[in-house]
């Protein structure tokens, strides 16, 4: 895969937060990429390549994230403060038409969440792995992981390849050992701590009024994702307006990490929009 550099780095200094950003590409639609938990902005190289040609892409990484970094208090942000540094972001890097959030995992809900309170600001959401509610197994790679001595990094990354990273080529499979190995005590913490709140979430409507969102949504799962129950996103799609799932056979909890085939699918959505099948689960791809 051909490496892109960089058409421009920038730091978006919003609230107690300093966030680094990257912008793509010089022209077309904006495509912002939006990690999931104690991910960073290498994980969408493949969507860079694939995709900045065409797109104006935007990546940077929310505190706790790379070099995202709290200036004072806690190092992860909240949901709120979240949604505000997407905003801060977005005007930083003129992202202000024609705008697609592309997500994964937890950066969906920040998208959900931005699409609810500033549904006019972004054209189309493409979400990657998520639900509503954490299910069984998740739950108890939170619980194994919080039992965890915070200094046997190993295990960390052991527990999260075993439980849903299956799929992972074993180049990223060493790149999560290594970033485990790597990460500090305090950012680790507040991953565990993270994770218990998030089980601890019994209805995503709680926090997010799902009805407000207008924006086109589609949502993306995995046929073998394990800690994303097929019946919950069956359920999300319906609590969206516009709505539709698609599911992507042969891979998991990390859609285009595991294989390329993800970006073929990505490609067509981003070209041609959603579809309005009569069942959710006629999108099988």
């Amino acid at each position: 895969m051909k490496i892109t550099s960089a058409t421009h780095k920038g730091v978006v200094q919003t609230g107690r937060f300093e966030i680094p950003y990257r912008i793509y590409g010089n022209g077309g639609p904006h495509l912002i990429c939006l990690n999931g938990i104690q991910q960073s902005m290498a994980m969408w190289q493949g969507f860079v390549a694939h995709f900045a040609a065409d797109y104006r892409i935007v990546l940077f990484n929310f505190p706790g994230q790379g070099k995202g970094r709290a200036l004072l208090g806690p190092v992860r942000a909240t949901l709120d403060e979240e949604v505000d540094i997407l905003h801060k972001v977005m005007e930083a890097t003129h992202a202000t038409h024609d705008v697609s959030l592309c997500t994964a995992s937890w950066g969906g809900i920040v998208a959900l969440a931005f699409a609810a309170q500033r549904p006019y600001a972004v054209k189309r959401l493409l979400l990657g792995s998520i639900g509503t509610r954490p299910n069984r197994t998740m739950i108890e790679v939170i619980q194994k992981g919080c039992a965890i001595d915070l200094n046997d990094r190993e295990q960390f990354s052991s527990l999260l390849i075993d439980s849903f990273g299956q799929k992972l080529p074993e180049s990223i499979k060493k790149k999560i050992s290594t970033q485990f190995r790597t990460i500090n005590r305090e950012t680790l913490q507040s991953f565990c701590e993270h994770g218990l709140k998030v089980i601890s979430v019994e209805k995503l409507s709680d926090h997010i009024d799902l009805k407000k969102i207008s924006t086109e949504t589609v949502l993306v799962r995995g046929q073998d994702d394990s800690i994303v129950d097929l019946e919950d996103v069956v359920f999300l799609s319906s609590q969206i307006p516009n709505c539709q799932l698609k599911i992507i056979k042969n891979v998991g909890h990390f859609l285009h990490l595991e294989s390329e085939q993800v970006f073929t699918v990505y490609r067509d959505l981003l070209s041609n929009g959603i579809q309005h099948p009569d069942h959710a689960l006629s999108a099988m791809c």
